[in-house]
């Protein structure tokens, strides 16, 4: 087993709620803080800094946009965000309320992708606010996180139709269904290996589909452990949050599955992603950052 340092950075207090994180084009990670309505910035090494929003606009996912800036859903207000590096704050509203975008990520046309969880949507917007929205094939369906495959499509979770989801750049969608019910799927990445790796958060397994939509399930030692969300590091290795477990772990192509406790207790990770510096960070909502990296040798 690959032993691991976890070093806890506190970026705000405990009411905030980190959620979310991302590597920023200039060095820095930058995160949502779901609760107090405001858009993080740290540098490791650094005092971390803030930027206000809306407070009750519920920003969620982060991610680059394909501009330099920054982009992130108000999953409360029904707008896409962007964040310059120096702190310019755009809003764009979507076309109905109610929507409530959640997952977002930069698509292969130069646009970035968004899911909206309560209007069986995949929205795209451009870097100069256009919004074109696509309705999916089912209804109740909440949609959650989104990433690009190495296809040249935009892959989803639909955590309540119990599927993952792909639409193409023309706009058409194919659905892939689990095969274990009401597993209840949320984070999503695309993988070295060509697949995409997705977490069953209500099944506690980590899953795996290949763009044929072949689709392999794992077992997590810890079925109760709630997992949440999902990242492929540098080597490639793919690691994912235990919400309820209070741990990150890390799944090879073949299943076997390595977990890790965080510091403190209760922490409740959410989103985890690769840093400005090579190591996995993820967002704990009790007000920090954590660092996993491998740990170095006492000698």
């Amino acid at each position: 087993m690959t032993q691991v340092s976890i070093e806890e950075h506190a970026v705000a207090d405990s009411a905030a709620g980190p959620y979310a994180l991302t590597a920023g084009p200039d060095g820095a990670l930058w995160f949502t803080l779901v609760h107090s309505g405001r858009i993080g910035r740290l540098v490791p090494g650094e005092e971390p800094t803030s930027h206000p929003l809306d407070p009750g606009c519920g920003p969620t996912i982060i991610t680059p946009g394909p501009d330099g800036a920054l982009w992130f859903t108000e999953y409360q207000a029904d707008r896409i965000g962007r964040i310059t590096t120096d702190g310019v704050i755009d809003e764009f509203g979507l076309p109905a309320t109610g929507s409530g975008p959640f997952g977002i990520a930069a698509g292969p046309d130069g646009a970035l992708w968004f899911t909206e969880t309560a209007a069986d949507r995949i929205g795209r917007i451009t870097v100069d606010g256009r919004v074109t929205e696509f309705p999916l094939p089912v209804t109740g369906a909440f949609p959650s996180a989104i990433t690009a495959g190495d296809d040249g499509g935009m892959w989803f979770t639909l955590n309540q139709a119990n599927a993952i989801g792909r639409i193409g750049m023309d706009g058409v969608i194919t659905l892939h269904q689990l095969p274990t019910e009401a597993a209840a799927p949320v984070g999503i990445a695309a993988g070295r290996d060509g697949a995409l790796w997705f977490v069953e958060i209500a099944a506690g397994q980590i899953g795996r589909l290949t763009p044929d939509g072949k689709i392999t399930e794992f077992s997590l030692p810890d079925r109760t452990a709630r997992p949440h969300a999902i990242t492929v590091d540098g080597d490639g290795s793919v690691w994912f949050t235990e919400w309820g477990g209070n741990r990150v772990g890390t799944i090879t192509p073949d299943g076997s599955v390595t977990v890790h406790d965080l510091p403190t207790p209760h922490s409740e990770p959410h989103g985890i992603s690769v840093g400005p510096d090579g190591a996995v960070w993820t967002a704990l909502e009790i007000g920090a950052l954590a660092r996993i990296a491998p740990a170095r040798n006492a000698f």
